[in-house]
Order: structure tokens, then sequence, then C-alpha cells
């Protein structure tokens, strides 16, 4: 009876432990999601009468962004690839806001798609108030752009720098308070600007370093257009959204191996929802206590400090000019 008792007792303290340890990770991981989620933006500003335009907004953070914008009463226009998709969300949002939201075609791989849908936004607006870039991709396999880039850089910064000086004309007729928003991510403390071989065409491809270098561009594009854009009434910002469920890791299982795949999906529940995602882009899009600053970078709704390589003047001069050449900027 004793070695029945005593084996009973030992299932019984084998139990007790499994329990504990379950409701101790189970409390561990709902409070990592809780802070996972991060702060809101507690900003209440009305933005009617504004303008604000939006790339990649029919999906993920950017099709929160959208909704937000809408619901505090700006005209959004919504820039997309596919117009189906587009015109979805934008209905999606229209019904929920009752507010104006319409679609233009934007593909950002294609420095013709680029200029074209510049073209229609100077010809049909009066002004533009929040130019959101917002649209990206991450970790592709090694691809080209239309324009013979590679694919991350090409779309992540070439893009947006090309969309963003041509719109520089509305933006500065949104001044003074017009504001530049560009989401780059945490993963710019890995990046490094290889101007030597930007495209990755002399040596190995990395698809992480690529959407690193990627990202150090968009904090390099802002703080340089911040430079350029003093006194001008037309302010930059760049961001970190956040570890986010969206389908920007779409490409990972291919270009990181299926086991990473598995991992990030396994994960993916604890991340950050669009919602939750959104919040520092809409923070850096109203928040009227940054209103005076310009081309800082924040994450959290809150200022951050950037890697040395994203603090370099030098570098992100030398960006320009290089980016100025690539996009043929001077001849659009």
């Amino acid at each position: 009876m004793s070695d029945f008792s005593s084996h009973g007792e030992l299932i019984t303290s084998l139990g007790s432990t499994v329990l504990i340890s379950s409701v101790g990770l189970i409390s561990f991981l709902l409070l990592f999601r809780q802070w996972m989620k991060g702060p809101v933006c507690e900003s209440r500003v009305r933005l009617d009468g504004k303008i604000a335009v939006i790339t990649g907004a029919n999906t993920g953070i950017g099709k929160y962004s959208a909704w937000d914008l809408s619901r505090r009463g700006a005209k959004v226009l919504l820039l997309c690839r596919s117009k189906e998709k587009g015109e979805q969300a934008a209905q999606e949002i229209r019904t929920d806001t009752k507010g104006d939201v319409s679609v233009k075609i934007l593909d950002l791989s294609s420095l013709e798609s680029v200029r074209e849908c510049a073209e229609e936004l100077l010809v049909s607006l009066d002004k533009i108030d929040i130019l959101l870039n917002n649209a990206g991709i991450m970790v592709c396999p090694q691809m080209k752009t239309k324009d013979g880039f590679e694919m991350q850089l090409g779309t992540n910064h070439l893009g947006h720098f090309l969309l963003t000086n041509l719109l520089v004309p509305l933006l500065l007729k949104g001044a003074p308070g017009a504001r530049i928003v560009n989401v780059s991510a945490l993963a710019h403390i890995r990046g490094k600007m290889n101007f030597d071989d930007l495209f990755f065409e002399k040596n190995p491809y990395y698809p992480i370093a690529a959407y690193a270098q990627s990202k150090l561009a968009n904090i390099l594009f802002t703080t340089e257009l911040a430079r350029r854009l003093k006194g001008s009434g037309v302010n930059t910002y760049s961001l970190h959204p956040g570890v986010i469920q969206t389908d920007l890791g779409r490409h990972v299982p291919d270009s990181l191996g299926s086991v990473v795949g598995f991992i990030f999906k396994l994960g993916r529940p604890l991340l950050k929802t669009a919602e939750n995602g959104s919040q520092t882009s809409i923070f850096c899009c109203v928040e009227e206590s940054i209103g005076q600053q310009s081309g800082l970078y924040y994450s959290d709704c809150r200022v951050e400090t950037t890697s040395k390589e994203a603090q370099s003047t030098e570098d992100a001069s030398k960006l320009w000019d290089i980016s100025e050449k690539l996009t043929k900027l001077k001849q659009a």
C-alpha cells in the first residue's frame, strides 16, 4: 500500500507541477502579447478639410491607418497596385466612416507607374496634407523591379523617393502643417548602405540584408528630406510600426526556409494586430505635440534612437544623389 501511495503522490505532484507550469506559461504569453500591442495614439484631433494619401492601403496597417484618418474627417486616397483590392478596401472604409475614400493605381516597383500616379494626383488634387508612405515588401527572394533594381530597395525606397518628390508641390500647398510619414522598421539597425553594390549584383544576395538596407534607406531619406524642406512648413517622420500580423511576411518561408516560416507562423498570434501596428503611423500623421518636429524616428508613439548608420548625414546626402540619378527625378 505504501508503494502505491507513494506512486499516487508522485503522479499528483507531477500533475500539479505541470498545471502550475502551464498556467505560468499561459500567463507569460498573455502578458507578452499585451506588451507587444504597444501604446495607442491618444490624439482626438479632427482632420476635416485635410487630404491624406496612403500607399499600400488596401490591407494591413495601411488599411487601418486609412480608416482612422477617414474617421477623423480626412479625404483619403488609397494608392494600390490592385484596383480591385483597393476598391474593396475603400468601400469597406466608406461604409463604416461615411467618408470620402477613393483609389488610384500605383505600382512602386515601376517608375513609370509612379510617374503616372503622381501626374494624376497633381491634376486632381489642390493639396496634400498627409503623405503616408506605408507600402513595402519584406525578405523576398531575389527579384528585380521593372526598372532592373533589386526589389526591396527599388520598392521600399526608390519608388517612394520618386513619388514623394513628385508630390512635393502639393505638399507645399498643404503647408504649414503638411506631413510626410515613412514607414521604416527596427530591422534598419542591421542595415548598411552598400553604395558599391546596392542591388547585390557583385555579392551574394541575402534577403534580410536587402530588407535592412531598404529600411535604413527610408530613414536616411526622411532625414535628408527634412533638411531640404526646412522652413517650408512640410515636416517628415519615419517609424517602426512593430512586428505585425500582416501578409508582409508572406515571403519568409521561401527566403528563410520552411523551419523559420513555421516558427514565424507559430508566433503569429502573439504579434501586433493591424490596429495595434498602425498606431505609430497614425501618431506621426496626426499628433499635435510633434507638429514642429521633423526628420526624427518613432516607435511605440514616441521618439526613438536610430542606428549609427541611420544618423550619417553624409550617407543621407549620398543616397539622395544616387536615388535622384536612378529615378531620373530631374527628367520626370
